[in-house]
């Protein structure tokens, strides 16, 4: 194929145009021995010079100036192959220098060329509407520059060969904040992320994820705890991995604490009582990893300035019966609303039947913390009164005599509870209907434990409320087994 920048062959005359002494020179066409390439534009000395234009047979075209028959200088070149369209300097036919190369799929580039390729400093704004604005090597992002993403997110730094590698800073749209090392467009090598929901991790990545990643929350101590009747115990909890490391290069986790109280007790658990729930909450029972299931029961926690918090906080008796209505005033309505709304929409629907009705509002507030290096602490947690909507129901040790039995059977087949009478004073020579039942509720205590929880069994749980989750999961919730003993039956210290 002949060259459109070779000079015609002498002997033929496709030239058309003024010539001086046989030399072409002034304006004129030309048809190469190639019918591929055609020119029309300038001459001087019998060369291309000037202004002009050589058209290729396919459509492709470059239009703009020649130097001793050399495109070079300013010009536009169109290629019909890709519809790519560049508009810049040329050197020797090559795209070099400054230009604009617009694409027909969408985008362009303006900036440097170094024979046909991006070189040096440039913006490059592809067909998705991202940005890039910085230094190129052999077309492709290297050295320092800011790219713009489409979804908001923008990143500064390091590039090497299209990859986002070495030092950068990424501000996500939702407002997240990383600043440390990249390998292969994700974080790698020391570096600090501000997430959106509060939580900082600063510390080693690898592949785009902590080195030492939260995976579960651990409440320190035993997995049994015994606790008096009335009082108040601190917990301690730490995130760890998978292989028991606390997380301390992470902060901001929120926590939040609430409890619950054994669901169905079992007749050998004869001094503990279980709850019969009215009104028109749906109760949902919780399942435990202690096997068995429990209902939400309320927590105290000390208000701001308080330095210690030993029974729950409670309304003088108004009447004779001994569940008084409990006075939690640990946070506003508002508060808590607003941190029911950050929960889990399913662990909205696992805790119903704390917010079903205004009157459980307050089994709903929430008491919480923030991680700070691994490590959080709730202190002076106490169990509340039982609520109004709570009737606690006793065990009995002893069955009297078979006609009681046959009569309790009786009561435990009625399915209106509510109507058990209480126990009498005496039972000698009582009538059938008037002894006393399996199941009953307790006698009204005058030593102020009314005041108090029962004596039971019960559980703790520390539960993520992280919102958006760090990292696309949340953690699971934890678990202590909690049993609360009468204030006569405290267990004796334990020896050192």
């Amino acid at each position: 194929m002949a060259s459109p920048n070779k000079e015609p062959d002498k002997s033929r005359s496709p030239y058309q145009g003024s010539m001086r002494g046989m030399v072409r020179d002034g304006y004129g066409h030309y048809l190469y021995q190639n019918a591929f390439f055609r020119y029309e534009g300038e001459w001087k000395d019998g060369k291309k010079h000037g202004h002009g234009k050589l058209l290729f047979k396919d459509g492709s075209y470059y239009d703009g100036e020649f130097v001793d028959g050399e495109i070079f200088g300013m010009g536009q070149r169109y290629w019909s192959s890709t519809g790519n369209t560049y508009t810049g300097q040329f050197v020797l036919g090559e795209l070099h220098g400054h230009g604009v190369m617009i694409y027909k799929e969408g985008g362009k580039y303006e900036g440097e060329f170094y024979q046909g390729m991006r070189e040096g400093p440039g913006t490059l704004t592809d067909k998705n509407g991202q940005v890039y604005q910085g230094t190129f090597h052999e077309n492709k992002k290297h050295g320092v520059g800011q790219m713009t993403f489409n979804n908001g997110d923008n990143y500064e730094g390091d590039w090497i060969l299209d990859q986002r590698q070495g030092h950068g800073v990424m501000h996500y749209a939702d407002g997240s904040i990383y600043k440390g090392q990249w390998r292969n467009n994700v974080f790698n090598g020391q570096g600090l992320m501000i997430h959106c929901s509060g939580i900082i991790y600063d510390g080693l990545w690898i592949n785009g994820y902590p080195a030492t990643q939260a995976s579960k929350i651990v409440i320190l101590g035993p997995t049994v705890i015994e606790m008096v009747q009335g009082s108040s115990i601190t917990l301690k909890v730490q995130l760890q991995t998978d292989d028991g490391e606390v997380v301390r290069s992470e902060s901001g986790r929120a926590l939040k604490i609430w409890a619950g109280v054994r669901y169905v007790q079992l007749s050998a658990f004869s001094n503990f009582c279980f709850f019969k729930v009215t009104g028109d909450a749906e109760v949902k029972p919780i399942q435990t990893p202690f096997g068995f299931d429990c209902i939400a029961y309320p927590l105290t926690l000390p208000a701001p300035g308080d330095p210690e918090m030993g029974a729950s906080k409670s309304e003088h008796p108004e009447d004779d019966s001994c569940f008084q209505k409990e006075d939690l005033e640990p946070e506003s309505l508002l508060e808590s609303l607003l941190y029911r709304a950050k929960d889990d929409p399913d662990d909205q629907d696992e805790e119903s039947q704390l917010t079903s009705s205004p009157g459980n509002q307050t089994f709903s507030s929430p008491h919480y913390q923030q991680v700070n290096h691994g490590y959080a602490e709730f202190h002076n947690v106490s169990l509340a009164a039982p609520p109004p909507e709570y009737h606690p129901i006793m065990f009995l040790d002893n069955i009297p005599n078979e006609e009681e039995d046959q009569q309790s059977q009786e009561a435990e087949s009625s399915d209106n509870t509510e109507d058990l009478e209480e126990p009498p004073e005496s039972r000698d020579n009582s009538p059938p209907q008037e002894k006393e039942p399996y199941l009953s509720q307790p006698p009204s205590p005058s030593d102020g434990s009314s005041l108090m929880a029962y004596a039971g069994e019960y559980v703790i749980m520390v539960q993520e409320i992280t919102t958006p989750p760090f990292l696309g999961k949340t953690l699971p919730t934890a678990f202590v087994h909690l049993k609360v003993v009468p204030k006569e039956q405290q267990p004796p210290p334990e020896d050192p």
